[in-house]
């Protein structure tokens, strides 16, 4: 291999996939090898190349801190990179407290070490170059991290919270959809318990519960293309109707109903609707079946 094809490594530590990364950092180094780690916790010995350049994004720990003086003579060139003034408090006023301490605790205070430590400075706008010019900053132009992302076919479960039984019956079906086709999302309304319940996943929206006429304006907005009714045998579903198959129908979707009396009367199976058993796995594939048939969702929707 010759010297000009040999890419160089980047460790790059964020405190989670963020946009400051995605928009900046990641493109600018996307002729580069980039190993990312996460600012909570420190990389096994066997996952630092020797040689290896170290890229903070916005934040640092006392602990990485450690770790760097540490392994500085294994480490090549040093970065911090902002994107907001982190290291002027002047700056920050009129900022929420927590945030403002957040700032403190995670960047401002470590703004001596990176000098001493001989740390180069990225930044995001002329701005901050003109106000740090005596480090000598480079300047990091904003890149759309979406070229590469797929259009997302949203699934959607709008119940309240008196259906809580099935919100937590539909987070096995979710998981699987989710981790089986990275274009899709889903979307439910529910409070702070139910985004607990889900915050593990990727691309979940819970939004927050709303006015009867809000939620008219909300499945009115196109975007959606899947929507879930699923019940569970209880005294109080007994009493239920099929207005989820009107909300789901306005929402320009198709959906999928729990097989129970209370949908057996307006969906017919695979004409306007599909009615199904309350078996998780056969939900899950039907999701994944009706998000790659355009054709036969654009079907039971006109009927």
């Amino acid at each position: 291999i010759g010297l000009g094809d040999i890419k160089m490594n980047w460790m790059l530590v964020e405190q989670g996939v963020n946009p400051s990364s995605d928009y900046f950092v990641r493109p600018y180094l996307a002729a580069s090898n980039v190993h990312r780690f996460n600012l909570a916790s420190l990389p096994a010995p066997e996952t630092v190349i020797d040689g290896a350049h170290l890229v903070f994004v916005r934040y640092l720990t006392p602990q990485w801190q450690r770790w760097v003086e540490q392994h500085r003579s294994r480490l090549g060139r040093l970065v911090f990179f902002m994107d907001d003034d982190l290291f002027d408090a002047a700056a920050q006023v009129g900022l929420p407290l927590r945030y403002r301490w957040k700032l403190y605790r995670l960047a401002r205070r470590h703004q001596a070490w990176f000098r001493r430590m001989g740390a180069e400075l990225w930044v995001s706008t002329d701005w901050l170059a003109a106000k740090y010019q005596d480090w000598q900053p480079k300047v990091l132009a904003p890149q759309s991290p979406y070229t590469e992302s797929a259009l997302q076919q949203t699934f959607f479960y709008h119940g309240s919270a008196s259906h809580m039984q099935e919100i937590r019956w539909l987070l096995p079906v979710v998981e699987e959809v989710l981790q089986r086709e990275p274009g899709f999302s889903f979307e439910l309304i529910g409070n702070l318990e139910i985004r607990k319940i889900f915050s593990h996943l990727p691309r979940v929206h819970v939004l927050q519960p709303m006015s009867w006429s809000a939620y008219q304006a909300l499945v009115s907005r196109p975007g959606r293309s899947i929507g879930l009714a699923p019940l569970l045998p209880s005294i109080f579903n007994q009493a239920r109707s099929a207005t989820k198959f009107f909300d789901i129908t306005q929402a320009g979707a198709v959906g999928i109903y729990a097989d129970h009396p209370v949908y057996q009367a307006t969906v017919k199976h695979q004409h306007n609707g599909l009615l199904l058993p309350m078996d998780q796995a056969r939900w899950a594939e039907a999701v994944l079946q009706l998000g790659h048939d355009n054709a036969l969702r654009a079907q039971l929707l006109t009927a």
